[in-house]
């Protein structure tokens, strides 16, 4: 079978194009996988996070400081690799969608900001599960860069609070146990039903209620296409899957819907600007 350089068959790369090139209303879903390419590792992976910590749970967080420094210490172990990523050509490929006037929304499990600083605009992404460049007070809502965070815990802080009103601060993430954002869902369940074409990158589609939004887009006559390393519980409905990395495939997908993959007017002093808008 012939291959093309994302790894992935040619004919179903040619199929994903076909889609993509024919559709005026794409939504793109993008998952951890996406952004492993970018040096993020993947918390549930053999050697993540998780597999060194024990999650939190918000009930915890709010409930014991024992457990507010656990998760703290969680997050400044990962916190160098975290800052000092970048997007990747996947990323990039969503921008050039966009830019091509075919992207609706994107939504995003990630936590990485890293759609923001490719290049999407802000209006058309939806965080899922938050953003970890941010950190917010429980209390007063106040919102500051995790920068500022971080380095209270390296000046020996091992929960830090609150310097406006003394509340708990907690970066800007979903956690277990947490309230999804009701404004979000609303968002990306709207986009799920507008669309004509679901694209999903790098998720394993089993976290829920996230993993719904595939089915609702099919559900409502959209098409769907999968890049993904590894197979999903719903393989079964999508139209096309692709077996390879996202940062190869889905390049090569928008070259073969007829759209430029090289990204036009992203140089590195924008990309910079844009993150440390997000710091």
């Amino acid at each position: 079978m012939e291959m093309n350089a994302s790894g992935a068959p040619s004919e179903a790369v040619g199929r994903a194009g076909k889609l993509l090139g024919g559709s005026r209303s794409v939504v793109v879903f993008t998952g951890a996988g996406i952004s492993t390419e970018s040096g993020i590792p993947d918390f549930r992976s053999p050697g993540g996070v998780w597999s060194r910590h024990r999650p939190v749970t918000y009930q915890e967080f709010v409930s014991s400081r024992e457990a507010r420094a656990a998760y703290w210490k969680m997050k400044r172990e990962g916190w160098n690799e975290f800052a000092a990523s970048a997007p990747n050509p996947a990323h990039l490929a969503i921008v050039q969608i966009e830019r091509a006037g075919r992207l609706t929304g994107l939504i995003t499990q990630n936590i990485d900001g890293l759609h923001l600083a490719a290049g999407n605009s802000e209006e058309k992404i939806v965080e899922l599960h938050g953003n970890n460049r941010y950190v917010k007070c429980l209390t007063c809502g106040a919102v500051t860069g995790m920068e500022e965070a971080i380095r209270r815990i390296d000046g020996g802080e091992e929960a830090p609070e609150c310097l406006e009103c003394g509340g708990l601060l907690k970066p800007a993430t979903v956690s277990f146990g947490q309230e999804m954002p009701r404004g979000e869902m609303e968002r990306a369940h709207e986009y799920s039903t507008e669309c004509d074409l679901f694209t999903v990158v790098g998720s394993s589609l089993v976290v829920q209620p996230a993993a719904s939004f595939p089915v609702i887009a099919k559900r409502s006559g959209a098409k769907l296409i999968f890049i993904n390393m590894t197979p999903t519980p719903l393989d079964a409905i999508a139209d096309v899957i692709i077996r390879g990395t996202a940062g190869a495939a889905l390049p090569a997908v928008v070259a073969a819907a007829g759209l430029k993959t090289r990204v036009q007017g992203i140089e590195g002093e924008e990309r910079a600007g844009r993150q440390l808008k997000m710091e």
